[in-house]
């Protein structure tokens, strides 16, 4: 191992890099720095359900390439994707450790979640660990007194909680995608939004009217009215995401771009108007909300 930088491994799925995650890549950072060693993060695809039990498979907080991305920017030196197979579930955990932990990334010292299990039928603990002289600390992920979770960010969005959320990742719950081609009824009502190409795999907010931002190619961030459903007013069938962006909508031509949408409050439920008229006045409004909120 002369002239190997050893390397300080946080594992886990690590689904939206939410405030208990961050605890532990801060950890870990901490730990490297006094080591001289790397930050190593391990992180499985597909995430482990889809193929143990694929149809209690979970939607995603994120995509994996966003995954990766705010893993190093909360400290990763280098992001290890294990693709998560049959084969790998049935990996015993000392083989998991010898051949990769310390043959393939010089491990020292790992840092994980309290209750970390791994391995086949998950047979290895914190305890195993140290059987091969690693150091390991098992960081809470706590908000308060309560655990933080990748599960719990995934109710609160899926109820539409974007507030509580943002709260527990960190960030705004975004999802991304390129800007297609819809029906243009936004357009002939006053109010031109861009149509989201979904990856429905991805935990989309229960439907409703949000306010948040619109980020382009660019990176430059526009303050936008967001609406996620199936457009009930006209009888629509298919679940979108679709975002105005407040005070730029006539002006700007999204089609085909990449766009990340985020949620920053829920502004009200989705509802059927009886009159297109009532359906603008409510849009007004709306924006007029949005705009109120997240302008400083």
């Amino acid at each position: 191992m002369t002239g190997v930088q050893p390397a300080v491994v946080p594992i886990g799925i690590f689904d939206g890099v939410h405030r208990g995650h961050q605890l532990v890549l801060a950890h870990a950072v901490a730990a490297a720095k006094e080591r001289d060693a790397r930050v190593v993060v391990i992180t499985f695809d597909p995430h482990p359900v889809a193929v143990l039990r694929p149809e209690a498979m979970p939607l995603m907080l994120t995509t994996l390439e966003r995954r990766i991305q705010l893993l190093e920017q909360h400290g990763a030196d280098q992001v290890v994707v294990l693709e998560f197979t049959e084969a790998l579930s049935h990996q015993s955990a000392e083989e998991f450790v010898e051949q990769t932990l310390i043959e393939r990334l010089h491990a020292v010292q790992i840092v994980v979640g309290q209750n970390f299990r791994f391995g086949h039928r998950a047979s290895g603990d914190v305890a195993l660990l140290r059987k091969y002289d690693l150091a390991v600390d098992d960081v809470a992920l706590l908000r308060d007194t309560d655990v933080i979770s990748s599960t719990y960010v995934r109710e609160k969005v899926a109820a539409g909680d974007v507030a509580a959320a943002a709260v527990a990742l960190g960030r705004n719950h975004f999802v991304e995608g390129a800007v297609v081609r819809g029906d243009a009824r936004g357009r002939e009502l006053g109010f031109p939004t861009a149509n989201l190409g979904i990856d429905h795999r991805i935990a989309i907010p229960h439907d409703g009217v949000y306010a948040g931002w619109l980020t382009r190619a660019d990176d430059s961030r526009h303050l936008a009215a967001i609406s996620v459903g199936t457009n009930p007013t006209f009888n629509g069938v298919a679940r979108r995401v679709e975002a105005y962006v407040i005070d730029e909508g006539h002006e700007l031509d999204l089609y085909d771009e990449h766009v990340v949408v985020e949620f920053a409050q829920q502004l009200r439920g989705m509802e059927r108007f009886d009159a297109i008229e009532d359906l603008v006045d409510q849009m007004h409004r709306d924006v007029d909300q949005a705009r109120a909120l997240l302008t400083p």
